[in-house]
């Protein structure tokens, strides 16, 4: 039988860069907004403009790591079909949690010996590839239905607990409790992205890439997107209406309408409860659904970014912790304006900056990396 072939859709690459860009502006607040909470998504005590500058960049992990998926199954068709897809995924998982514990924890503290280590996004994406490696030789209906099974089963293991002396501490941590694992020479690693629900939503998206065939219709991928994440959102209102089962924080109402509104969709992302994903999953799709047919100005923009994310997220934190460090030098003593801001919108003006020689730079080392024959370019 014919392998149905693969092509590259240029909404794909256009979310990926909309997310980045939105990862950027976060990451811009770690470093350099000083009015500080404990959890920038704690209410009542989080501003407005905080709370949703952090909601934005909800999209980030759950939009990327779906379409990691995606990916997986397109690079299969391109390169020969499920066991090419498998090794890739495998070499390239294990690349990027090696990745997460040297240089994106180095770009992020400057510090070789840090005494915590932070599992976050790259080390989550690298572990579900790994997984999907193995994964993807199920037949598709039994993928979704694992991918699913995960994605709305996973918040049934919240009371499971093993505390730090006990036995299995470190592997339920990696897989589920955000927690942090002791290393034998006194530092520690703190799991902030637990894998076991990431692995579901890379499943899911892998799943998913037949609808990115090209004999597929794009108005037939359109509208399987569209539903999807109608779905998706519907069932995300419901829940956080019942107040129940997938979010172990309930809403509540507010002094004020937006404070109710803010409660409403603040689900729980460390590890992501299933409202969690429901909502971000759904606007993922939508966002997918309405980007493959914006128009083309915008899409060839952002696609730049997103033709090379693994490059744009490790040369980003450089760039801004190096920005942050020569800020503090310039300041003196007393970090000031120049190294902390306490207007919101003056960290979307600096991340809008420092966007544009990322997109120089990512479209740099695209032409470089589409000139290379190494094949460990194909890792970046």
């Amino acid at each position: 039988m014919a392998v149905p072939h693969a092509r590259r859709i240029v909404g794909i690459d256009a979310l990926r860069g909309l997310v980045m860009v939105l990862m950027l502006v976060d990451h811009a607040r770690v470093f350099f907004f000083h009015v500080q909470v404990g959890d920038p998504m704690a209410l009542p005590a989080t501003p407005p403009g905080l709370f949703f500058t952090r909601l934005s960049s909800h999209l980030c992990a759950s939009t990327f790591i779906i379409l990691t998926g995606v990916a997986a199954w397109l690079y299969g068709q391109r390169h020969g079909g499920p066991r090419a897809a498998s090794g890739f995924l495998f070499k390239r998982g294990l690349f990027l949690v090696a990745l997460e514990f040297t240089v994106v924890n180095f770009a992020w503290t400057f510090s070789f010996l840090p005494q915590t280590y932070y599992f976050q996004v790259i080390g989550a994406i690298g572990l579900s590839m790994v997984a999907l490696s193995a994964l993807l030789y199920l037949p598709r209906p039994a993928l979704l239905a694992f991918a699913l099974l995960v994605i709305f089963g996973h918040n049934l293991l919240d009371p499971i607990r093993f505390e730090a002396e006990e036995q299995g501490h470190a592997l339920w941590a990696l897989l589920h409790d955000s927690g942090d694992i002791p290393l034998p020479w006194g530092a520690s690693i703190k799991t902030a992205y637990p894998i076991l629900p990431w692995i579901g939503v890379i499943t899911l998206g892998f799943s998913m890439g037949p609808w990115f065939s090209s004999r597929v219709a794009p108005e037939v991928r359109h509208r399987r997107l569209w539903l999807s994440a109608a779905a998706s959102l519907t069932l995300f209102v419901l829940l956080r209406l019942l107040n129940g089962y997938g979010e172990p924080l309930p809403w509540s109402v507010g002094a004020t309408t937006l404070e109710t509104a803010m409660s409403f969709v603040n689900p729980t992302k460390y590890p992501p409860s299933l409202a969690f994903l429901l909502m971000t999953l759904g606007a993922g799709m939508a966002l997918l659904a309405g980007l493959d047919k914006a128009p083309r100005g915008l899409t060839s923009t952002l696609a730049v970014f997103g033709a090379a994310p693994l490059f744009f997220y490790v040369v980003h934190l450089f760039l801004l912790n190096t920005l942050h460090q020569l800020a503090r030098a310039l300041s003196g003593p007393h970090p000031g304006k120049l190294a902390s801001f306490s207007n919101i919108l003056s960290i979307w003006v600096l991340a809008l900056i420092a966007v544009v020689p990322m997109w120089f730079a990512c479209r740099a080392f695209s032409q470089v990396k589409a000139r290379s024959a190494n094949p460990w370019m194909s890792y970046l």
